[in-house]
């Protein structure tokens, strides 16, 4: 969705989402992209997304995730099928937060592996589509 809201932005050379409305995307039926352009061009909205992109500039280290477009229930399961048992809270955060063939955290990643380190009872249970985190065995 990103991408069809950045072309029209870019085709039409304007900021404005209401500006977007003839320049939606084929795949993207005509009513949905504009209640989509409505939807954007609301103040609230609006300041949503001015808050984001100052968090997003101001904390980059927080907006580095080495699992991309792969959701933690799937790092979940594939971790389970690997160890054969389902994987601590530590082993799921590891493999989402370090970087790929090293064994280095982001600086903030290495806060929050620090503080959540010691939960050992601590385990992510697939529940359908979603992973659910428990504790001894009860749902948080």
């Amino acid at each position: 969705m990103w991408e069809a809201r950045d072309k029209a932005m870019k085709t039409t050379s304007n900021r404005d989402p209401m500006a977007w409305l003839d320049y939606g995307s084929v795949w993207l039926r005509r009513d949905y992209w504009e209640s989509l352009c409505e939807r954007w061009a609301t103040g609230p909205w609006q300041e949503w997304s001015q808050a984001a992109k100052r968090n997003r500039s101001t904390h980059l280290e927080k907006n580095v995730h080495t699992s991309g477009s792969i959701s933690y229930a799937t790092h979940s399961q594939k971790l389970h099928h690997e160890l054969k048992r389902a994987p601590t809270f530590r082993e799921l955060f590891d493999r989402t937060h370090k970087r790929k063939g090293t064994d280095d955290y982001e600086t903030y990643d290495r806060t929050m592996a620090d503080r959540y380190g010691s939960e050992a009872e601590v385990t992510w249970r697939r529940n359908g589509d979603d992973a659910e985190r428990t504790e001894k065995g009860k749902p948080r």
